[in-house]
């Protein structure tokens, strides 16, 4: 009984062995034949410029300011005056070169009119509800609206000149 028991017990062990589920994989090996090359084309969506850096010259914006018309030369008096406003209401969310909580305004003339800057800077609340471009700047800056602080004409027209001074 003993010996059938064992010889049971091999034939059952051959036979796992034997249908067990050891698969080889084929490596790839060399080989003299020439591959057929797949030709695969990229199509890639158009890339789109984030907000910030579009640039858009025709759009005035939405607010009090329909027109206005820049001197050659850069007003140097109105411009410290705008960097005095700039450095105490707007520090906060911008800084004059680089991204931060808002958009940098350098170089802000080369992507936006004049009367958009100032119209922002005046209207904020009803330029990103009306606006496409501000609506596209809140997404891209995470919701964050930009805060009216309710300067006057002056003070904007100020801040605009001083933005015409960052390059």
């Amino acid at each position: 009984m003993k010996t059938t028991r064992n010889i049971l017990s091999t034939l059952l062990i051959a036979l796992l062995i034997s249908c067990g589920g050891k698969e080889e994989k084929k490596k790839a090996g060399f080989s003299y034949e020439k591959k057929t090359v797949t030709e695969t084309t990229n199509t890639t969506k158009a890339e789109t410029l984030p907000a910030s850096k579009t640039v858009d010259l025709n759009n005035k914006g939405i607010g009090p300011i329909t027109s206005i018309t820049l001197d050659a030369e850069v007003n140097q008096d109105m411009a410290n005056h705008g960097a005095d406003v700039f450095k105490n209401m707007c520090t906060a969310c911008h800084r004059p070169d680089k991204k931060f909580i808002g958009p940098a305004p350098k170089n802000i003339l080369d992507r936006r009119s004049p009367e958009w800057v100032m119209n922002m800077i005046l209207n904020p609340d009803e330029m990103v509800q009306k606006d496409p471009l501000a609506k596209a700047l809140l997404i891209e800056f995470n919701g964050s609206p930009m805060a009216n602080q309710n300067l006057s004409e002056e003070d904007a027209r100020a801040i605009l000149e001083y933005f015409r001074t960052l390059k």
